[in-house]
């Protein structure tokens, strides 16, 4: 007998409603819900049943049986409501109803499956298994969030799903070319990065090192790690190598960040970009690899204080930082309508002297500047232009590190510097 590819469909449907049926089962006979004394209606065979009845009213919905498809979905609804039905009537029963809203979701999903979404059926499926069985993970999550935390991330949600949708297009007032939404999205990224440097500050904890402080301090301003290091350099000189390593870290996550930003904005650029500033990101990892592998001995004395990224980084009640990400996009836009003139007056080397000048102030406002679409320059142009200012920046921190940093910290951190100050050059200077 020949099978059509329908039945072959209709088999494999059948099959992944089957198996999320059979998924969902197993977690709940392995974690003993399905037994005991208070045991809840369905156990594997139970649920392997619910999602084949999932599985062919799908198939019968798409055959025209839409009647007899919607009875069977209500059926299995019913009955899983009936059954915690009853469970609210016995005295003493567990109350959680997971095991039956479970059961529902396994109907739901059979009958996506029978209805032709396999692959979302599945991974939904696969999704339910894990949040059943990481249920004391899960748990423990969320005994750990804090107010401010869910307070950001409602903030944040808000931010991206209402307000961004509603802001125009652009471009506004000529020939400054304001696009509201663009800006917006930017303002976004920024406090996206500062709520991961909010929860990666409350997971590391006040009192980390100084390397992980340099990592951490670095997603917002690596020049600030530097300034101010290299002056408590001075003051604690038996911490300096340990001082030193921190800003070489900071200088090294400017890159991932520098390349998000970019990637956000233009992922042409971003590919472009990467060839100029890896390399110099290769020298700090390198250096970062060895201090925490073992620098832990640089940091033994007690008389040191904590370090001194506690300003860097969103304070406890506003961890998005969103008006200092807005005052940025001002700067930004400042900063796009700069390059646009530029442009159009000097062309290519005025542009680069632009990088220059940004660079040496925030490397952040030259990338979104040279990555902004509406600017219209060259991925390979602007790649340049983002990596000279960076070149430009490094030089300033080099400067801050020889000018206030003690002697050990000049050594260590002012060869680094120089290394990476190298490497972008050299990849400047390849055709």
């Amino acid at each position: 007998m020949d099978f059509s590819d329908r039945q072959i469909q209709a088999a494999i449907s059948l099959a992944i409603a089957a198996l999320v049926g059979l998924g969902v089962g197993l977690e709940r006979e392995w974690s003993g819900h399905a037994s005991g004394p208070q045991a809840r209606f369905a156990g594997l065979r139970t649920f392997l049943i619910l999602g084949l009845l999932g599985g062919t009213a799908g198939l019968l919905a798409n055959a025209g049986f839409e009647l007899l498809a919607a009875t069977l979905v209500i059926g299995g609804i019913t009955l899983s409501v009936a059954a915690y039905v009853m469970v609210l009537r016995q005295s003493g029963a567990d109350r959680d109803g997971t095991t039956e809203a479970a059961a529902i979701l396994v109907v739901a999903l059979g009958a996506l499956a029978g209805s032709g979404f396999i692959a979302v059926a599945a991974g939904a499926g696969s999704l339910v298994v894990l949040a059943l069985y990481e249920k004391t993970r899960l748990h423990g999550v969320v005994g750990r969030v804090h107010p401010e935390e869910l307070r950001a991330a409602l903030q944040f949600a808000v931010l991206a799903l209402v307000v961004l949708p509603l802001l125009p297009t652009g471009p506004y007032l000529g020939w400054m070319a304001i696009r509201p939404r663009a800006l917006w999205m930017i303002v976004l990224v920024f406090c996206a990065l500062n709520f991961a440097l909010f929860l990666a500050r409350r997971t590391a904890g006040e009192r980390h090192g100084y390397l992980l402080a340099g990592l951490l301090g670095g997603v917002i301003s690596s020049t600030a790690v530097t300034f101010g290091f290299a002056r408590y350099s001075k003051s604690y000189p038996q911490m300096s190598a340990a001082l030193a390593c921190g800003v070489i870290g900071a200088c090294t996550i400017l890159v991932p960040r520098v390349l998000v930003i970019s990637a956000v904005l233009n992922p042409a650029i971003a590919a472009e970009l990467m060839s100029f500033i890896v390399p110099a990101a290769l020298v700090g990892a390198v250096v970062v690899a060895f201090a925490w592998r073992y620098g832990g001995k640089w940091e033994t004395t007690t008389e040191a204080p904590p370090a001194p990224v506690s300003w860097l980084a969103p304070d406890d009640k506003n961890p998005l930082r969103l008006w200092v990400a807005i005052r940025l996009v001002v700067i930004f836009q400042l900063g796009i309508m700069a390059i646009t003139y530029v442009r159009d007056m000097w062309a290519v080397k005025g542009l680069y002297g632009s990088a220059v000048l940004l660079g040496l102030t925030d490397v952040d406002a030259l990338t979104v500047s040279m990555s902004s679409p509406s600017t219209a320059i060259l991925p390979t142009i602007a790649a340049r232009a983002i990596a000279i200012g960076i070149l430009a920046n490094t030089i300033v921190k080099l400067t801050i590190s020889v000018g206030l940093g003690s002697a050990r910290y000049r050594l260590v951190a002012g060869g680094a510097l120089v290394t990476m100050a190298l490497a972008i050059s050299l990849t400047l200077a390849l055709p």
